[in-house]
């Protein structure tokens, strides 16, 4: 059964990031039309799952791949935004953030020092801030 699969695979594209989003949407529409209970939400179900699979089983690689570099260029600032806010929280206990005034460089230092002097990494600027 492996070797069939392996066999029916080869050639073909296969799951990237674009159809694993296609298929969190289907989910995610699934379980909002439980409470919702739309009556013509079954078409958006179909329509997610043919993109995910017609993604999946192309021949078309140079395609796909173009398509999921462009889906990536617009997802990668919304995921490094939320890695920021995610982080920000996991040290906001111990860390403070500051932001050069020069170059704008986002700084982390620790916090309860009270008033110091920062260098900035990048342009070696100073100033003063308080922890």
């Amino acid at each position: 059964m492996k070797q069939w699969l392996q066999r029916f695979m080869y050639g073909r594209y296969g799951a990237d990031q674009l159809s694993v989003f296609f298929l969190v949407l289907f989910l995610l529409s699934t379980i909002c039309n439980v409470f919702l209970k739309w009556p013509y939400m079954i078409y958006v179900y179909v329509v997610l799952l043919v993109l995910c699979y017609a993604r999946v089983f192309s021949r078309n690689i140079y395609q796909r791949r173009r398509e999921n570099e462009q889906f990536m260029k617009l997802y990668a600032p919304i995921r490094n935004w939320c890695k920021d806010k995610k982080e920000r929280f996991r040290d906001r206990k111990t860390h403070k953030y500051f932001q050069c005034p020069k170059c704008g460089q986002r700084l982390r230092v620790p916090k309860g020092k009270g008033e110091i002097t920062i260098t900035c990494s990048k342009c070696r600027n100073r100033f003063d801030a308080r922890t």
